[in-house]
């Protein structure tokens, strides 16, 4: 059996990358979409995730649940263990990412691919706005963050996500699974 993929998507908040990735989970039932762990509270909308408190959180990386785990806006993250055990054996993985956090992730997963989905600052004003989970101020900053490079030498696939979610989820399969489309 190959080995499967971790598909480490990334972007701007805002950008969409949850929508994109549950759109594009419906026509690829053997991509597993990875639940996050986050010191988020419960219920504030966005992707589905395992709501922690930081204790709770700082005692799994202890015990080893995730295989990989970083800090951004305030927040902890970390991805399930077993998602490197799915990976190994032969699926794809779709996990929303910190760009910040890529650089271990290809040493962790060495088939790993970049999805970047871009949109325009005015697109990604709206959408965080719309959203209601940031001041303005750090909206404000969350925009200045949008620009912000990927490191070299990943396997990167830009996309953008400008335009109806249907046809961005399926240039993202198309980019990713060429002979699925």
């Amino acid at each position: 059996m190959s080995v499967g993929r971790l598909i480490a998507v990334v972007g701007p908040s805002g950008v969409g990358k949850d929508s994109v990735m549950a759109g594009m989970i419906d026509p690829s039932p053997d991509m597993r979409l990875v639940r996050r762990s986050i010191t988020r509270a419960p219920g504030l909308g966005g992707e589905d995730y395992n709501a922690v408190t930081p204790e709770d959180f700082e005692a799994a990386v202890q015990d080893g649940a995730f295989c990989l785990h970083w800090a951004a806006h305030g927040l902890s993250y970390g991805i399930p263990a077993d998602v490197l055990t799915d990976v190994k054996g032969g699926k794809d993985c779709l996990a929303n990412f910190s760009r910040g956090a890529l650089l271990e992730a290809a040493e962790a997963f060495p088939k790993m691919i970049v999805l970047n989905i871009t949109a325009s600052p005015v697109t990604l004003a709206r959408r965080l706005s719309g959203r209601g989970r940031e001041t303005e101020a750090e909206i404000s900053a969350r925009l200045k963050q949008a620009v912000k490079a990927l490191p070299s030498g990943l396997n990167i696939v830009t996309i953008t996500n400008d335009s109806a979610l249907e046809d961005t989820v399926t240039r993202a399969l198309a980019a990713l699974q060429p002979v699925r489309v």
